[in-house]
């Protein structure tokens, strides 16, 4: 099902203070050369439960030699496409690439169960994308775990540059935050270009975060807890996902044909 619809919009004068705080992010970041913030979170996969990432964000690079800046942009968005073929090409890399190569061991049985819900975001600024992030958030939070566990945000028009959705991030927990939602909700992360710090564009272990959209994954704090006890070495999920992507290589990601529809 897809839904686009707007639930519970948060007030506007919120909207504009976050918004307002996106913009100080980009400009306080746009004077660093390439600071770098280590995070160690719970990173709950789509549609799944929970692994646990020791991530670095990659900051602002603008600054750096142009041929260290350059990227291989793995996906574009084809505008003419409808909102059920984005659908469809996201849970096929769910189903295909999540689930078939195991990188979450809780992904399979909420993907089975249809508790993933998937919103399709036209949005092409990135308040627009915060407006309905917010209506999200605040949906998850009304909806009953049983009907809904999960949600992936897709944008596949806005963000598309890895380094400005990167920054996003800040603006999308101050968003929990600000909501009250905290302890609650979380937001995890996936793009077409994700690069953790310190490595190539192209380095293979990229690709465990990489989808053929843009997408702000939000999900239950509760979710995690239930995950973390029922799976207790949930904290070397993310090295033996590094290894499968080691051993599958690009060419074996490739064939998976988890691409954006076309």
């Amino acid at each position: 099902m897809v839904t686009v619809g707007i639930m519970n919009r948060a007030d506007g004068s919120m909207i504009m203070k976050i918004a307002q705080q996106w913009h100080g992010i980009a400009e306080r970041l746009s004077g660093l050369r390439c600071s770098k913030e280590a995070t160690s979170r719970f990173h709950f996969m789509p549609g799944g439960r929970s692994t646990y990432e020791h991530a670095q964000r990659v900051r602002t690079i603008s600054l750096l030699p142009f041929a260290l800046n350059e990227t291989v942009t793995m996906s574009t968005a084809n505008p003419n496409v409808d909102d059920d073929a984005i659908v469809l090409a996201t849970r096929n890399w769910l189903e295909r690439a999540v689930i078939g190569l195991n990188l979450c061991p809780f992904a399979k049985s909420v993907f089975v169960k249809e508790q993933v819900r998937y919103v399709v975001s036209n949005a092409t600024t990135p308040e627009a994308l915060l407006e309905t992030l917010m209506d999200e958030l605040q949906h998850l939070s009304d909806t009953p775990a049983e009907q809904v566990d999960t949600t992936l945000l897709i944008h596949p028009f806005v963000l598309t540059d890895f380094e400005d959705y990167n920054e996003f991030l800040d603006v999308a927990d101050a968003a929990v935050e600000d909501m009250s939602l905290d302890g609650e909700l979380q937001v995890a992360s996936f793009h077409p270009d994700y690069q953790f710090a310190d490595t190539d564009s192209n380095d293979i272990s990229n690709y465990t975060n990489r989808a053929p959209y843009p997408i702000l994954h939000l999900l239950r704090e509760d979710s995690i807890a239930r995950a973390v006890d029922a799976f207790p070495d949930a904290a070397d999920i993310f090295e033996k996902n590094i290894d499968t992507m080691a051993k599958l290589g690009h060419e074996g990601w490739d064939k998976l044909d988890v691409g954006p529809a076309r």
